[in-house]
């Protein structure tokens, strides 16, 4: 007969509820669930619809705020902060203003991005993302045909973060949103050259249609190819229009001489 004495117990690991709560509200922050900048349910709320109590989740909540994931602000609220993305972004915003010639670098890593989400969006997608996707891409529509400039680049950034949120990887998901995030004010700027262009605003539009309608019919080649096919697009596009503005310039030197 074996002796009990003598047997290795282990003690067993039991979890402060707490912890439990980080890691929920955790999970929810590398999903997309919650996103940088959302504020976060009311404490009452968030406590009976996670189904604890309102001591539990304020001490998970302080945990969060040590982290530095959530922070309180002025007049109440706690809100979810960009510390998951902004380590990328910060010091590149600033390198993008002052070295243009970055700018095809970012289009260059756009196109591998961007390519790679389209096809994992088509073969992973859920239907409640393939009804955002196709909200925001009639949304695209209605911008692009009344020539609102500032509406056409919200939703093309919110187009393209819809596609990373679809592709069901926590690390795309927060990738493309600090990429995004970084490049909103580039994309505006690159949107409003493209629309000098005659007829390149209905170009640009069935491209985003090409890519959303094989996420829709689950075609992950066709999907990525969609989304590389429009990077490349906009990249030789805007190429063209800088190599024409400095022969431009070059032609008014020579005027002046």
């Amino acid at each position: 007969m074996p002796d009990l004495n003598a047997v290795a117990i282990k003690p067993l690991n039991v979890t402060r509820l707490s912890d439990q709560i980080v890691q929920r509200l955790e999970t929810l922050m590398l999903e997309g669930s919650f996103k940088s900048g959302d504020r976060l349910p009311p404490e009452r709320q968030l406590a009976e619809q996670l189904g604890v109590s309102r001591p539990s989740l304020r001490e998970a909540i302080q945990k969060l705020t040590a982290r530095g994931l959530v922070s309180a602000r002025q007049g109440g609220g706690t809100y979810v902060t960009s510390r998951l993305d902004s380590g990328f972004a910060d010091p590149w915003k600033e390198m993008l203003g002052t070295h243009p010639e970055l700018h095809r670098d970012v289009l260059e890593f756009r196109r591998m991005l961007e390519g790679t989400v389209a096809q994992m969006a088509a073969e992973r997608a859920t239907e409640a993302d393939l009804d955002r996707i196709g909200v925001l891409f009639a949304q695209l529509e209605v911008a692009h045909q009344q020539g609102q400039l500032d509406l056409t680049s919200e939703v093309d950034v919110q187009f393209h973060q819809a596609l990373a949120d679809a592709a069901h990887n926590a690390l795309f998901t927060h990738l493309s949103n600090s990429l995004l995030t970084m490049l909103q004010t580039h994309v505006h700027d690159n949107i409003a050259n493209l629309f000098a262009v005659g007829t390149v605003s209905g170009q640009l539009l069935d491209q985003h249609r090409a890519v959303w309608l094989a996420v829709k019919g689950r075609q992950g080649a066709a999907a990525r190819a969609a989304a590389e096919a429009h990077i490349d697009f906009v990249d030789q596009t805007l190429t063209a229009l800088r190599e024409a503005s400095v022969r431009r310039e070059r032609s008014l030197r020579r005027s002046a001489v």
